[in-house]
């Protein structure tokens, strides 16, 4: 049988007209369809993570930062592992110079760059902003520290484009205070990072200032789609970046608003999967969509095998993979799961 979107999902939200979707054509499945794409497990995770990024650097995925549950409790991850899909295992690589949660992980050339996030102190102070920049070597497996970023930035999307490192959105603080998740607010600051001549630079705002968005590199254009707003809660926007213009435009939004979420490119198509809401109890969306940036459209392809929030996400080839997250809104059930869904 091919896998079709569970109804109630698209009730919850109510969002599809805005999407320009039609319900029905949404809920029917193409029973021509000889192999129904689906998600599959592979070699978990060391750690159960979850608010992590990832970045893949010479085909494979690096992992680090992150809230890490241990024995009941939740601690802040030094840990950097990198997965190897050739033989599906893991390694131990060099620590963090300091745990950070929501660390930004992006490659460029041969390194590897983790920007920003939070750090915790106390049970009551695990929010505090950093704006620091780390490279890492792989040949000689050690981090150093760059020019920090002007501003302090933590939730952010970020992406390669032009030869230039963009990081966008997220949260930043809104007064002097930095301990608190209420000392910060959402952003739409567009920080741009040059790791040639270690430098930043400010390029347009996004239209819209918003958290826990995800984003992937398309054509050199960089997508950012879905996240949330402290007062509004999810968004569905899908908003992409033209660095030769450095204009944002508008684009289709997803068909539901999905925080949390992560997201990832292949043959030139966005996918978006994964994520929370709050209401009703909470929860964590099921749905793996499919963005096609020439028909400006979306479809739902197939449901996560395990859905998450707070997981990271990226591609190589023509696989997608889903790393880490939490099976339950906020802590709750903060897993190890890797899977995969093969395109």
């Amino acid at each position: 049988m091919p896998n079709c979107p569970n109804r109630r999902h698209f009730i919850r939200t109510g969002s599809l007209a805005a999407a320009g979707l039609a319900l029905t054509p949404l809920l029917s499945c193409k029973t021509s369809q000889a192999a129904p794409l689906s998600w599959r497990p592979k070699s978990p995770l060391p750690y159960q993570l979850q608010e992590v990024y990832c970045a893949v650097l010479a085909k494979r995925i690096h992992v680090a930062g992150g809230f890490l549950v241990k024995d009941g409790k939740v601690r802040i991850s030094t840990h950097h592992i990198v997965y190897d899909p050739t033989v599906n295992s893991w390694k131990e690589l060099a620590a963090l110079p300091e745990a950070r949660h929501h660390l930004q992980l992006v490659a460029y050339g041969d390194q590897l760059y983790g920007f920003a996030g939070f750090e915790m102190r106390t049970s009551g102070n695990m929010w505090i902003m950093h704006q620091q920049t780390w490279a890492y070597d792989p040949i000689a497996d050690e981090w150093s520290t760059k020019t920090a970023a002007p501003k302090k930035h933590a939730e952010t999307v970020a992406g390669n484009l032009s030869g230039r490192i963009h990081i966008v959105g997220g949260r930043t603080p809104g007064g002097t205070s930095n301990g608190t998740y209420g000392d910060h607010q959402d952003t739409n600051q567009h920080l741009v990072y040059d790791p040639g001549s270690d430098s930043w630079t400010s390029a347009a705002p996004a239209l819209t200032a918003r958290n826990s968005a995800a984003g992937a590199v398309i054509d050199d254009q960089l997508y950012v789609v879905g996240g949330r707003t402290v007062a509004d809660g999810n968004l569905a926007n899908l908003e992409v970046y033209d660095p030769r213009e450095d204009k944002w435009r508008s684009a289709a939004p997803m068909p539901q608003g999905q925080g949390g979420l992560a997201a990832a490119a292949v043959k030139g198509k966005l996918y978006a999967f994964g994520g929370e809401y709050f209401d009703d109890g909470g929860g964590v969306y099921p749905q793996t969509w499919q963005y096609e940036p020439k028909k400006d459209r979306w479809s739902a392809i197939t449901l996560m095998l395990t859905p998450r929030h707070g997981l990271a996400g990226t591609a190589i080839g023509d696989s997608i993979y889903a790393m880490a997250g939490a099976k339950r809104a906020s802590l709750a059930e903060t897993s190890n799961v890797l899977e995969t869904l093969s395109l």
